[in-house]
C-alpha cells in the first residue's frame, strides 16, 4: 500500500510516498518511493505496551480523519542483535489513514512519558 506523506518526517524533509510491506503481525517495513536506500523498521506499539494519546484536531484534518476511518499506528524501531536490545521511539508514532493513503508523524508532548529511545526488553514479560 502507497501513502503520500503530509508533513515531513524528522530528518527526512524530502521523503514524500511511502510503500507499507507487512513482516508479520507486529512489524511492517516502511520504504520510500523515491530513494530505495530510506526505509525503516515499523513495529505495533500495542503489542509492547498500553499505549493511548490524542490526536490533535490539525493532524486529524491533514490524514482526512473520520470517526470510522480506518487508521494504522505504528513506530520506528532501530532493530539490534539480539532482538531485546532494539531501540523503540515512542514519542514520534506515524499514523496512516489506509481510506486517504496520507500518512504523517507526530511528537507526543513530554507529558505522556513515552520515550524517543525505549528498548524492547523493558516490555518483554520475564
Amino acid at each position: 500500500m502507497t501513502f503520500d506523506i503530509v508533513t515531513p518526517l524528522l530528518g527526512f524533509e524530502d521523503l514524500k510516498k511511502v510503500t507499507l510491506e507487512k513482516f508479520d503481525e507486529n512489524f511492517m517495513k516502511m520504504q520510500s518511493v523515491d530513494n530505495e536506500h530510506i526505509s525503516f523498521t515499523l513495529i505495533n506499539p500495542f503489542v509492547l505496551k498500553e499505549y493511548d494519546f490524542e490526536i490533535p484536531q490539525q493532524v486529524q484534518e491533514l490524514l482526512g480523519l473520520k470517526e470510522d476511518s480506518n487508521l494504522l499506528v505504528y513506530n520506528i524501531v532501530i532493530i539490534q542483535n539480539p532482538i531485546e536490545d532494539s531501540m523503540v521511539n515512542l514519542i514520534g508514532p506515524l499514523l496512516f489513514n489506509t481510506d486517504t493513503k496520507k500518512a504523517m508523524q507526530i511528537v507526543l508532548p513530554e507529558s505522556t512519558n513515552y520515550g524517543v529511545a525505549e528498548k524492547i526488553s523493558n516490555f518483554l514479560q520475564k
